[in-house]
C-alpha cells in the first residue's frame, strides 16, 4: 500500500477542533496551516498555527464551506495533507475528493464510506443488510395514532437541525414543512424521514478505528444523552450501566457497521437504546466527534494521531485496542443562556481559566481577551475530567468547572455543574429527556449568596474609584469630624437573573470601607479592587473581583459561586423605554422566516411563534408577547439584525382580546 508522510497539514476547520489538532501535531513534528473567515482574522486558531490563509468573507457559506477555497489555501501553503475537523465539510464526499484530486493526503475515511453515510435513509438500509438493528420507519402520509409518538430527522446532516417530535397527528403536516425548511436552510437538502420517537431512550454510540490493514477497533461506548435540542452537552465513556451482553452487541454491531463500508480512519456508530435495553442504529459519523476526549482518556491513546498514522498508510499499532481505565465526563461550556431558551451569547470573553488540576483536561477555542462573534457555534470550550471511577470524575468535573473563572457572557457553567450533581445523573438514571424534566429546576434562580457578592464588589468598586484602581490608601482632603458617616448606596442588577441588589456602606477612619449596618454579622477584612476578604459571622470568605473593559460589569468569584453584575444608575434614563407590545431581537442574527401571512393587521395570539431567527448555527423562535393586532414589522427573511433591534410590535387590547384588525 502507498506510505505518505505527512509534513505539513491544513486544518479545514476553526476553533477549538483546530487549535486541538495542531496540538498533537506539534508533538509529531508537522507544520500546521490555519484557514480563516474575516470574522477570525484574530481567533486563537490562527495564532497557533505555523501558517494561515484567509479566506474572504465572514459567513461559513463564503468560507469555511467553500471547499475550491480551501484545497486553494493547501496548495499555497505548501500542505500536503488536509484534515477536516467536525463540521463543515467533515462529511463532505465531493470535498474529500477534491482534497485527493489535488494530489492531497486526505486524513478521514475513503470517499465511497462518506457517500454511503451521507444520507441516513441510504445508511439504514445498508445497515440493515448488514444486521445492524434498525427502528423501522414511518411513511409521514398514512401515519396513524398509533404511530406516535413519531421523529422527524433530516436525511443529510445532523446536530439536531431539521429534528422534530411530532405527538399529534394534526400538527404532522405542519412539522413536516419547518423540519425540511430547516434541512434545506442548514444542509441543501430537504429531505425529511420521520421514525418512531423512543421515550426515555439513551443516545450510546462507539467509537471505532479502522485502518487499510483489515483492523478495526471498536474503542468502547460514550454515553451523550445529556441534550439540548438535540445537540449534546455532557458525554461520558463508558456509557454507564450497560451490561456485558448488551456492551458486546454494541461493538459487534459498530464494527460491522464499519466493515460493511470498508471505512478507514475514525468514525462513530450511533445508537438508541430503549429503557427496555434494545439498541437502534442511529447513524454513522464518518469523522471525529466532539466527545472524543473521553474515549482518548480512558483507552489513553490520541485519536488525532491515530488518524494521522492511518491517513500515512500506517497499520493501527495493535491487532486489538488497548485496555480502558477509568472513566471519563465531558462537558461543553457554551456561551448561552439556558433559562432563556439556550439564547447564544456573544461579546468580549475577559476570562476563561479552568484549574490545572490532575485528571482535568480544557480543549477550547478562546483565551481571555477574544471576543465571541455571531457567526459560528457558542461552544467555549470542553473540558474533561478522568478519574479511577465514576463517582470520582463525575466530582473532579463538577468542582472544576465551579471553580473556573469565566467572565464576559452569560455562559450555562452553572447548568452543567447543577446537571452534574443532579440525583438523576448521579444515579447513571439517564435519557435525551433529561433537559425536558429538569430544566426549569437546573435554571431556577437560588443557591449561592448573591446579596453577599453584591456587597463585596461595592467595598471594591467604592476602593477602585478612591484610589483610581491602585488599591493604595485614598488621598485625604481637610480635618477629620467625629459624626457618624452617612451610608452611601449603589445599586447592581444580577445576571441573568435580572434581581437587583441595593447596597449601603460607608468609609470609616480606616479608608477600608464596610458595610452601613455595624451589627450585621459581616465584617470587612480587607478590600482591594481586585480581591475583598469578609468575615461572614464568624466565617472569613474571599472574593476575587474582575471588571469588563467597556461595560460597567463586575465578576465576582467565590468560593463555590460566582456572580456577574451590571452597575445601574442612580435615576431610570427616560429614553430607556420601550413601546409595549415590542418584539426586539434577543441576539445579532438572520432573519430566516415568517409565521405564514404574517403583514401588519394580522390578528396573532400570545405565544404564537412570529418570527424565526437563526444565530450561531441554531434557530430561535421570537413569540407574540400579547394576544392583539401586529401594528408594525421590520424584518424580513435574509435581514441581518443586531441584538435589541425592533422586529415587529403587537397591540395588546386592556381586556386581553385581540385587537380590531388596523393598518400600520
Amino acid at each position: 500500500m502507498r506510505r505518505d508522510v505527512i509534513h505539513t497539514l491544513l486544518v479545514a476547520n476553526r476553533g477549538e477542533i483546530a487549535c486541538r489538532i495542531f496540538r498533537t501535531c506539534r508533538d509529531l513534528g508537522i507544520t500546521t496551516v490555519a484557514v480563516y473567515s474575516d470574522a477570525d482574522a484574530d481567533a486563537l486558531h490562527v495564532r497557533e498555527a505555523d501558517l494561515a490563509v484567509r479566506l474572504p468573507g465572514a459567513a461559513p457559506a463564503d468560507t469555511y464551506l467553500r471547499g475550491d477555497l480551501v484545497v486553494a489555501a493547501a496548495l499555497a501553503a505548501g500542505a500536503d495533507a488536509v484534515h477536516p475537523g467536525y463540521g463543515f465539510l467533515s462529511e463532505n464526499a465531493a470535498f474529500a475528493a477534491a482534497v485527493q484530486d489535488a494530489g492531497l493526503v486526505w486524513v478521514g475515511p475513503p470517499v465511497k464510506a462518506i457517500e454511503l453515510m451521507a444520507s441516513k435513509t441510504r445508511a439504514k438500509e445498508l445497515m440493515a443488510g448488514a444486521g445492524v438493528p434498525l427502528l423501522d420507519p414511518v411513511d409521514p402520509a398514512t401515519a396513524g395514532p398509533d404511530d406516535l409518538p413519531l421523529l422527524l430527522k433530516a436525511a443529510s446532516g445532523g446536530g439536531g437541525r431539521g429534528m422534530r417530535i411530532v405527538r399529534e397527528l394534526d400538527v404532522l403536516g405542519g412539522e413536516l414543512l419547518a423540519a425540511a425548511a430547516e434541512a434545506a436552510s442548514a444542509f441543501g437538502d430537504g429531505e425529511v424521514f420521520a421514525e418512531p420517537y423512543v421515550e426515555r431512550g439513551r443516545h450510546v454510540e462507539v467509537q471505532v478505528m479502522a485502518d487499510a490493514y483489515d483492523t478495526v477497533w471498536a474503542l468502547g461506548t460514550r454515553d451523550c444523552s445529556l441534550q439540548r435540542r438535540h445537540q449534546k452537552v455532557i458525554e461520558e465513556a463508558p456509557a454507564p450501566g450497560l451490561d456485558d451482553v448488551l456492551r458486546a452487541r454494541l461493538h459487534d454491531a459498530a464494527v460491522a457497521a464499519a466493515r460493511a463500508v470498508g471505512y478507514r480512519g475514525a468514525g462513530t456508530v450511533e445508537f438508541l437504546v430503549s429503557a427496555e435495553g434494545r439498541p437502534y442504529f442511529l447513524e454513522m459519523n464518518t469523522r471525529l466527534q466532539v466527545e472524543h476526549p473521553v474515549t482518548e482518556a480512558v483507552f489513553g491513546v490520541d485519536l488525532v494521531a491515530l488518524q494521522l498514522r492511518v491517513a500515512e498508510g500506517e497499520p493501527l499499532p495493535a491487532p486489538e485496542p488497548p485496555s480502558p481505565a477509568g472513566h471519563a465526563v465531558e462537558a461543553r461550556l457554551y456561551a448561552e443562556d439556558p433559562a432563556r431558551d439556550w439564547q447564544p451569547q456573544t461579546g468580549a470573553l475577559l476570562t476563561l481559566e479552568v484549574p490545572d488540576a490532575p485528571g482535568l483536561r480544557l480543549d477550547t477555542g478562546y483565551v481571555g481577551g477574544d471576543t465571541i462573534g455571531v457567526h459560528y457555534d457558542p461552544m467555549l470550550a470542553k473540558v474533561i475530567a478522568h478519574a479511577p471511577t465514576r463517582t470520582a470524575a463525575v466530582r473532579l468535573l463538577a468542582g472544576g468547572l465551579e471553580r473556573a473563572r469565566i467572565h464576559g457572557p452569560v455562559t450555562n457553567r452553572a447548568l452543567l455543574v447543577r446537571s452534574l450533581r443532579h440525583p438523576d445523573f448521579v444515579a447513571g438514571r439517564l435519557d435525551t429527556g433529561f433537559y425536558d424534566r429538569h430544566l426549569a429546576d437546573l435554571t431556577a434562580p437560588g443557591g449561592g449568596d448573591p446579596a453577599t457578592a453584591a456587597l463585596a464588589a461595592t467595598l471594591a468598586e467604592a476602593v477602585r474609584a478612591a484610589t483610581h484602581g491602585t488599591g493604595t490608601a485614598p488621598t485625604r482632603f481637610g480635618a477629620w469630624r467625629n459624626v457618624p458617616s452617612q451610608p452611601q448606596v449603589k445599586r447592581y442588577r444580577g445576571e441573568p437573573d435580572g434581581t437587583e441588589h441595593e447596597i449601603a456602606y460607608r468609609t470609616p477612619r480606616t479608608g477600608i470601607p464596610e458595610p452601613y449596618e455595624a451589627d450585621s454579622g459581616t465584617r470587612a477584612v480587607s478590600v482591594t479592587p481586585t480581591r475583598v476578604t469578609l468575615e461572614l459571622d464568624g466565617v472569613v470568605r474571599h472574593f476575587d473581583l474582575a471588571y469588563d473593559r467597556d461595560r460597567d460589569r463586575v465578576h465576582v468569584d467565590t468560593a463555590g459561586a460566582s456572580y456577574t453584575f451590571t452597575a445601574l444608575p442612580r435615576f431610570t434614563d427616560p429614553t430607556a423605554q420601550t413601546d409595549p407590545g415590542s418584539l426586539l431581537a434577543p441576539m445579532p442574527g438572520t432573519v430566516v422566516r415568517l409565521a405564514e401571512g404574517l403583514a401588519p393587521g394580522a390578528v396573532v395570539a400570545a405565544g404564537q411563534p412570529l418570527i424565526w431567527l437563526e444565530a450561531m448555527k441554531m434557530e430561535h423562535r421570537i413569540l407574540a408577547p400579547a394576544s392583539g393586532t401586529l401594528t408594525a414589522l421590520h424584518a424580513a427573511p435574509g435581514h441581518q439584525v443586531e441584538v435589541g433591534a425592533l422586529l415587529a410590535v403587537v397591540q395588546e387590547r386592556a381586556d386581553g382580546a385581540p385587537a380590531p384588525e388596523e393598518t400600520a
